[in-house]
């Protein structure tokens, strides 16, 4: 479909613009245990405790 850009021009153009998209979506990683703790932490009173 699209053309294959030379390494450096693809180099170049992430340095510019960055990653537009992740290789990965969130739901094939692995969750970050971080960021479950700094939303238990954070999580409002009226939101109960969480139960899975």
């Amino acid at each position: 479909m699209g053309r294959e850009l030379d390494p450096r021009r693809r180099r170049r153009l992430d340095e510019i613009f960055g990653d537009v998209l992740p290789d990965t979506t969130s739901d094939e990683r692995e969750p970050d245990p971080e960021q479950e703790d700094w939303y238990q932490r954070n999580k409002p009173p009226h939101h109960g405790d969480k139960e899975d």
